[in-house]
């Protein structure tokens, strides 16, 4: 296949576009520190349109606000790299598409931005399923050390994608 990303990336998309597709499920995902990296993987797939739904590029804390609806006292409270906002993420992503289940992804990928509490590679997960009591909806932070921007990236991308297929429980 002719592409720019990553094989294992590119891989690991094709498994979901086909698993959801067999089951007629859609997803859609709210995407910060990837900056789009998950739906760009997704779109890599022939026939990915059956399957990815809305791919909200949440970077600026702005666009958190009015793209996925979260609260500005989240932000101010937590900030952009805490359970709480990557849950609101993965909710917004949610009400604002028609999507069956979403994904959000938020971290600090560096070189800067990392403090003692949030290092450069720390990256929350969240996702939420149509359906499901929002108190279900599951969020969880990985710290993945200092693989470099890029490496950090990918590792991201490669977990949302995970989180994606229809047999992998909630982080």
């Amino acid at each position: 296949m002719d592409t720019i990303l990553p094989t294992e990336l590119v891989d690991l998309a094709r498994r979901v576009v086909e698993e959801n597709h067999a089951i007629g499920r859609t997803v859609a995902l709210a995407e910060s520190c990837t900056g789009g990296l998950v739906a760009a993987a997704l779109t890599e797939i022939p026939g990915s349109s059956a399957v990815l739904e809305a791919g909200f590029v949440t970077y600026s804390n702005d666009a958190k606000m009015s793209l996925v609806g979260v609260n500005a006292d989240l932000l101010d409270t937590f900030g952009a790299v805490s359970i709480a906002v990557g849950w609101s993420m993965a909710l917004g992503a949610l009400k604002n598409s028609g999507a069956d289940v979403a994904v959000a992804i938020t971290g600090v990928a560096g070189p800067d931005g990392g403090t003692a509490k949030k290092p450069v590679g720390t990256v929350v997960f969240a996702r939420a399923d149509r359906g499901v009591d929002p108190a279900d909806v599951h969020a969880a932070r990985r710290d993945f050390g200092d693989l470099g921007r890029g490496g950090i990236r990918l590792q991201a991308a490669l977990v949302a994608l995970e989180l994606l297929l229809p047999d992998v429980p909630a982080p």
